[in-house]
């Protein structure tokens, strides 16, 4: 379920709409909306545009787009699928209604009434099943339409905020191409082995034999 939601300017991470949420809602997730802050802040022109954070229970996922950060936090089992199809849709309509202005604001939360679009759509997704009659037969292609969230930079929020880990796409590139680099390595040395093997295996055989002929003879 969609728990909460948060738009900021990505430059200066100046607050510029948010969801109203009950007083509940706020107890429950003023630690989550605290990380939000600092995650904020972490966000620079190099952010991966999309990713998702896990921190317990929750999981905040954030959208960049033309130097605005759409993030909501979501329960940790909500798919990520819908959760970026919410912020997808809240951005098309953030960047429509105001898109030209968001660069000239100085004062937080100056697009407030943004909130009457995200409480609405927030209530569409308000669970699967919800999201799923809301968008009707769209959603039964959501496979493909979608981006593929396996693609998407997946942190936890201790690694983010502890560890210092960087939210850059090239910190993220640099990782996968380790990643792949050690695949690499490791498929090569096993085509060196296999070709050692191949090369040595038929001396090593009539050696074994010349061994074994040579014990007979002797023995």
């Amino acid at each position: 379920m969609v728990r909460s939601t948060l738009i900021v300017r990505a430059s200066d991470a100046l607050p510029l709409a948010a969801s109203v949420d009950d007083e509940q809602t706020e107890q429950t997730l003023q630690e989550h909306k605290q990380q939000a802050k600092l995650i904020f802040r972490r966000i620079t022109p190099h952010s991966e545009p999309k990713c998702s954070i896990e921190s317990g229970r929750y999981t905040l996922h954030y959208l960049l787009a033309d130097n605005v950060v759409y993030l909501t936090i979501a329960d940790q089992s909500y798919p990520r699928k819908f959760a970026f199809s919410y912020l997808e849709e809240l951005e098309k309509e953030f960047s429509l209604s105001y898109g030209p202005k968001v660069e000239s604001v100085r004062k937080p939360y100056a697009f407030v009434g943004f909130d009457t679009f995200m409480s609405k759509t927030a209530r569409l997704y308000r669970d699967t099943r919800a999201a799923s009659a809301s968008r009707g037969s769209n959603l039964d292609k959501l496979n493909d339409e979608l981006q593929d969230v396996t693609r998407i930079m997946t942190k936890n929020i201790e690694e983010l905020l502890q560890r210092g880990d960087s939210l850059d796409r090239m910190s993220h590139l640099s990782t996968s191409l380790r990643t792949e680099s050690e695949k690499y390595r490791r498929a090569a040395r096993n085509v060196n082995v296999q070709a050692m093997i191949r090369q040595y295996a038929p001396v090593g055989a009539v050696a074994l034999i010349l061994i074994v002929l040579l014990w007979w003879r002797f023995s």
